[in-house]
């Protein structure tokens, strides 16, 4: 599914929404593949970070305990690795109940075979195939996805190219939703006297963008004329979203479109060269007991061809390599492979950098989560507080949403 990206995102929908599953232990590749990335955005955009307890449960119905067990030593491990509540807020997805109505209301009108199709869904069936995974829940789990981007009207979604197909179909949701429910009464007139509103001269400015857009396919057009609305400081919001509408030629903008922020793939392997994954068996949690991270890493497998210690070996055929390409500086890097190649370090000498490099990542994000833990009643505010705002946030939207679809039932 190909993504028409948009360079411009409207201001009032420059946000990052974002989710985690409750289902055990973070480890160091959450920490790489995830929560470095949630610190170095907050500093930029407005962030939404949600426990996804609602996620977890289309695999874990059958056994919940893991899941509420989980999810506040999830949260001190967030704020341990440096997610700040003062810089993003920070909830739990069911005590949004707005994420659950909107998905119920989009349901209504997303087709069965949009939902079949996106790739996880199968690959997932297969490897968790201990489960009885034939739900409802399942199937529509990326509908909740949309759901849960939708309610805030976010700009960006950070995910992995494996994770590009649902931001893809949240597009076609909203693009769907906007196509069925954007067309308000009289939708043309109002977008015309909202361009009025800006004035004579970049009212014309906005008509012949416009025009180059949609009779000319000029999309350095439609970017001119995006940024002239962004300038615009009398006109309403709704009007903004009218005229933003009007621009592709299609109604007002209820539910915009996300667009993916591709985040570096983790690197993060697993002690037994996969990549760390709780399913295998092979992760460093972020709580793991510092003998525990030795024992692990010194047992780590090596270069089959290194069966003496006078036996050279080659780095690149070696899982202990990609921990010494995160942790260890590159002019040490060089001289452990010349070491290895020509059988100069053992393994257990050249492993002890790698145990070094951990456990200095590891130890202050312990210390700070022993001391989260200490004030169970300070990590509950914080789940609180972010959970008024986002609540706050989501009911607007659904006001929105439940007037276009003829649901307000104001006088």
């Amino acid at each position: 599914m190909a993504i028409n990206s948009r360079a411009t995102i409207p201001s009032q929908f420059q946000r990052v929404v974002s989710g985690m599953r409750p289902t055990g232990n973070l480890h160091l590749g959450h920490y790489h593949g995830v929560l470095k990335n949630w610190v170095r955005l907050q500093n930029d955009k407005e962030c939404f970070f949600f426990v996804a307890d609602w996620h977890a449960l289309t695999t874990h119905y059958e056994d919940s305990r893991v899941i509420e067990e989980s999810v506040w030593d999830m949260v001190i491990d967030w704020l341990a690795a440096g997610v700040n509540p003062k810089k993003s807020h920070i909830f739990i997805q069911s005590q949004v109940p707005e994420h659950a109505e909107l998905h119920t209301l989009l349901s209504m009108m997303t087709p069965l075979s949009w939902l079949e199709r996106v790739p996880t869904y199968k690959d997932q069936q297969e490897k968790l195939k201990e489960r009885d995974l034939s739900t409802y829940g399942f199937l529509g789990y990326p509908l909740l996805q949309s759901a849960d981007i939708l309610a805030y009207r976010a700009g960006e979604v950070p995910v992995g190219e494996d994770q590009v197909a649902h931001v893809e179909l949240t597009r076609e949701v909203a693009r769907r939703f906007n196509h069925i429910y954007g067309k308000e009464s009289g939708f043309e007139q109002k977008a015309e006297i909202a361009a009025k509103k800006m004035g004579k001269k970049n009212a014309k400015i906005y008509a012949r963008l416009r025009r180059s857009f949609q009779e000319e396919g000029n999309h350095d057009a439609l970017e001119t004329a995006r940024a002239l609305l962004e300038d615009q400081q009398n006109i309403t919001m709704g009007d903004r979203e009218r005229l933003f509408g009007y621009l592709d030629g299609g109604g007002k903008v209820i539910l915009p479109e996300p667009q993916p922020l591709l985040t570096k793939a983790s690197k993060m392997p697993g002690i037994d060269g996969q990549k760390m994954s709780k399913s295998y068996g092979n992760t460093i949690s972020l709580r793991e007991d510092p003998e525990e991270v030795k024992r692990k890493i010194r047992t780590m497998p090596t270069d089959p061809a290194r069966v003496r210690l006078t036996d050279p070996g080659d780095p690149a055929k070696c899982p202990v390599w990609d921990f010494h390409k995160i942790y260890t500086d590159e002019s040490v890097r060089g001289e452990l492979a010349q070491g290895c190649k020509n059988a100069s370090i053992g393994c257990l000498d050249c492993k002890q950098y790698v145990v070094e490099g951990v456990l200095k990542e590891l130890l202050p994000m312990q210390e700070r989560a022993r001391n989260f833990t200490k004030d169970p009643k300070m990590i509950r505010t914080i789940i609180e507080e972010g959970g008024e705002f986002a609540r706050e946030e989501a009911r607007r939207t659904m006001v929105e949403v439940r007037h276009a679809m003829g649901l307000s039932y104001s006088k």
